[in-house]
């Protein structure tokens, strides 16, 4: 019986053991900026081991034909989300942050709107873990009229942007830190 329940016990430490931190691959990700004077701040790699750090300094939308805008961008290893029914992460960020499916129904090869389904995430000034579900992601108030919702498309969408909550009239300064990404 003692044999029995050490086998046990051990078999239960084995299971609640530390887990080992995520590796994030550099090819998987990219930043991008408006030419309007936008940038990208980096202390150091963008991408480390065990997390994705950056900061953006946004400028104000310069005239109603162009906005200013930043983005970090995780290219998606599979091509799209077909397998995907939601996404796990732990991040940092001291701007509310918004994650947009880039889909290319609303992006330079679709209506050119921009106006990818989202979610917005509260500001996190320590390491927050949440789960979203695709089914949570909406398109945004500012969607064009135009712009013929056609839903999300699993298969068109090849990224993720993970972009500060800055507003066009004052833009401004962010810093964020991914810590984990799963998509599940």
């Amino acid at each position: 019986m003692r044999f029995i329940s050490l086998c046990s016990l051990l078999m239960l430490v084995g299971c609640t053991g530390p887990q080992l931190a995520q590796t994030f691959v550099e090819d998987n990700w990219r930043y991008a900026t408006d030419p309007h004077g936008s940038q990208v701040i980096l202390a150091e790699p963008l991408v480390q081991d065990d997390r994705v750090k950056i900061g953006f300094d946004r400028v104000p939308r310069v005239d109603k034909a162009n906005n200013s805008w930043v983005e970090l961008i995780y290219d998606i290893p599979a091509g799209d989300l077909s397998a995907v029914s939601g996404i796990a992460i732990t991040y940092e960020s001291d701007r509310p942050l918004v994650i947009k499916l880039s889909q290319k129904e609303y992006g330079g090869e679709g209506d050119k709107s921009y106006a990818h389904y989202q979610v917005v995430l509260p500001v996190a000034m320590t390491p927050t873990s949440k789960r979203v579900d695709i089914t949570s992601f909406a398109r945004p108030d500012w969607t064009p009229e135009w712009s013929q919702d056609k839903g999300i498309v699993k298969t068109s969408v090849s990224a993720l942007y993970f972009v500060p909550d800055l507003t066009d009239k004052a833009g401004g300064k962010a810093q964020m830190t991914i810590h984990k990404l799963a998509l599940h």
